[in-house]
C-alpha cells in the first residue's frame, strides 16, 4: 500500500501552522508540525503583513518536517484571498504589502462606482461581492494616491503566489485566489482586461493563471541547499483557504449549504456555473472560483474576528479566557438581552471592540451587556441570527433543496455556537473537518499526483477519515421569537 507525505502551509490572518499529512491508502492523518503567529504589522497609520516573517516560518517548517526524515511528495500554501505584492523588474519584491484591514481602504469603494463604473454594472461583469478590500479597489486607492511601490511592479502576485515565487522561482496566479480579486470575468473566468485598465494594470502584469492542482515547479535549488533538504514540488492548491475548506466538506450530495467558520465566516452553496442577478446584486453574494470548475456562491460574514477582539482587549486588562471557560460563560449568560449586526462597519477594525459594540447597542436602543460573559454570548447568538439570515438567501437561489449545514473550519469546533446556529436556521448542523483548510490543500496535493482524480474522490477519502458531530434544532419557537427580534433591531423589518 502506497504512503505518500504532504506539506501543507495553511497560514490564516491571524495565525499559520505547517501541516504534515500521511495517506497511506485512502487513511489520511494529519500533525501539526509548527504553529505561529500572522499579525499585521501597524506603523504610521498603516497595516501590513510581514510576508518575509512568513516566508521565514515556511522554512522552519520544512526543515522540521526534513527532521522526520520522510519522502515527502509536495508541498502547497493556502492563505486568505485579496491582497497583493509587487514584483521589480530585478524581481524583487516592493516592500511589505498592505493587509486588507488598512483604513485607507475604508469607504473608498464608493469612489470607484461614482469615478469609474457603476457598482452593478461592475457586478454583472466580475460577480463578486462588493467589500471596501476586494483587489480592484485596493488598487484604486493605491493609483490614487500614487503608490511608489506600485509603480515599481513588473509583477503583481497574490500572497500565497508571492510565497510560491519565494520557494521556487517560478511566478503563477492560482484561479481561486485571482477570483477574490474582483478582477476576473465571472463568466470567462479569466481576466477582464477593462477591469484591469480600469485600475492601471495590464494582464502582463499578472503571472499566468492555472488551475488548482497545478505542480508550479520545485524548492528553488539555494533555498534546498540552505535548508538541506530535497528540492520538492511545490502545488499551487486551492490557494484560497476557504476554496480550499470547501473542497474538504464532507458531503455525499448536492443538498446542502456551507460554512467556513473562522476568524471570518464564509456561508454558501456550490454551483456549476456563475449565478449573476437580481438577487445576487441586493444581497452582495459573491461568485468566487472553486475546484473541478465549480464556483463558490457565498457571502462573508465577519465571524469570531468580533470576539478574537474582545479577548485581546480583555487581555491587555489582564483577564484571559481558557475556551471551555468562554462556553461556561456564555451558556450560564442570559439569553437574547441583545443583538448585533456582525457586518456592522464599526466591527471592522475598531481600536476598542467591546466600546464598539456598546456603541452599536446605544445606537439601535438596547442595553449595553452586562459583563463578558454577556458579551461572549451576544456575539454567538448575533452570529448564529446572521447565519440564518444568510441561509434563508441561499435556499431561494440554490437549485438543490438545502437540508443540513456543514460547519467547517476552527469554528467548527464550537459546540455551543453549533448548537446556537442549528436552533436558529432550524436544520441539521454537521460539524468537522476543523482542520478543513489543510485538509483540501493536503487532498489537492493528492490530485495533482494522481492519487485521486476529482473533487468527488477527495470528498469520498475525507469522509471516510474525518469524526463528525452532528447538532439538532432545539427551543425552535423561542429561537423564532427571537430571530424576529433580531431582524427588527439591525433594520430588517
Amino acid at each position: 500500500m502506497n504512503t505518500n507525505y504532504f506539506i501543507a502551509f495553511d497560514l490564516g490572518a491571524t495565525s499559520g501552522r505547517t501541516i504534515l499529512g500521511k495517506l497511506k491508502g485512502e487513511k489520511l492523518t494529519l500533525e501539526e508540525i509548527t504553529r505561529f503567529p500572522n499579525q499585521m504589522l501597524q506603523w504610521n497609520g498603516h497595516f501590513y503583513w510581514n510576508i518575509y516573517s512568513l516566508y521565514e516560518n515556511l522554512k522552519k517548517g520544512s526543515a522540521e518536517v526534513a527532521r522526520k526524515g520522510v519522502p515527502v511528495t509536495s508541498a502547497g500554501i493556502d492563505t486568505w484571498g485579496v491582497d497583493i505584492v509587487g514584483v521589480n523588474a530585478d524581481g524583487e519584491l516592493c516592500g511589505i504589502p498592505y493587509a486588507y484591514r488598512d483604513p485607507q481602504n475604508i469607504g473608498k469603494k464608493e469612489e470607484y462606482f461614482s469615478n469609474v463604473m457603476d457598482a452593478e454594472k461592475l457586478y454583472m461583469r466580475n460577480g463578486i461581492q462588493h467589500m471596501d478590500f476586494n483587489t480592484l479597489f485596493q488598487l484604486h486607492v493605491l493609483n490614487g494616491r500614487g503608490c511608489e511601490s506600485m509603480k515599481a511592479a513588473h509583477k503583481i502576485l497574490f500572497i500565497p503566489d508571492a510565497l510560491n515565487y519565494m520557494l521556487t522561482g517560478k511566478m503563477v496566479t492560482e484561479y481561486t485566489i485571482a477570483s477574490t480579486s474582483g478582477m476576473l470575468d465571472a463568466i470567462k473566468r479569466d481576466w477582464d482586461e477593462a477591469l484591469l485598465k480600469s485600475v492601471n494594470t495590464s494582464r502582463e502584469q499578472w503571472a499566468p493563471l492555472v488551475k488548482p492542482g497545478t505542480i508550479i515547479g520545485h524548492l528553488s535549488p539555494e533555498l534546498a541547499a540552505e535548508l538541506q533538504i530535497p528540492s520538492i514540488p511545490v502545488v499551487a492548491v486551492a490557494e484560497h483557504d476557504t476554496a480550499s475548506a470547501v473542497a474538504a466538506v464532507p458531503a455525499t450530495d448536492k443538498n446542502f449549504a456551507y460554512l467556513s467558520s473562522g476568524t471570518w465566516s464564509l456561508m454558501g452553496i456550490e454551483t456549476q456555473e456563475p449565478v449573476i442577478n437580481q438577487e445576487t446584486i441586493k444581497h452582495n453574494i459573491t461568485n468566487e472560483g472553486g475546484v473541478d470548475g465549480t464556483i463558490r456562491l457565498l457571502k462573508n460574514i465577519t465571524g469570531m474576528w468580533i470576539l478574537e477582539q474582545c479577548l485581546q482587549r480583555w487581555k491587555k486588562d489582564g483577564t484571559s479566557y481558557t475556551y471551555p471557560e468562554m462556553v461556561n460563560m456564555a451558556s450560564e449568560a442570559k439569553a437574547f438581552s441583545c443583538f448585533i449586526n456582525p457586518d456592522d462597519a464599526l466591527f471592522v477594525n475598531p481600536a476598542d471592540m467591546p466600546e464598539a459594540i456598546n456603541e452599536y447597542c446605544l445606537r439601535t436602543n438596547q442595553e449595553i451587556p452586562d459583563g463578558h460573559a454577556a458579551y461572549i454570548r451576544m456575539i454567538f447568538e448575533s452570529l448564529a441570527m446572521k447565519y440564518r439570515e444568510t441561509l434563508d438567501v441561499f435556499k431561494a437561489l440554490s437549485e438543490h433543496p438545502i437540508e443540513k449545514l456543514h460547519v467547517i473550519g476552527g469554528g467548527s469546533r464550537n459546540a455551543l455556537l453549533n448548537q446556537f446556529t442549528a436552533n436558529a436556521i432550524g436544520l441539521p448542523v454537521i460539524a468537522g473537518p476543523a482542520e478543513a483548510s489543510s485538509v483540501g490543500n493536503i487532498m489537492l496535493q493528492a490530485k495533482a499526483a494522481g492519487i485521486v482524480q476529482s473533487l468527488q474522490e477527495m470528498r469520498n477519502v475525507i469522509s471516510a477519515n474525518v469524526e463528525l458531530s452532528t447538532y439538532y434544532p432545539q427551543d425552535s419557537e423561542l429561537w423564532q421569537a427571537a430571530y424576529i427580534k433580531y431582524r427588527n433591531i439591525i433594520g430588517l423589518h
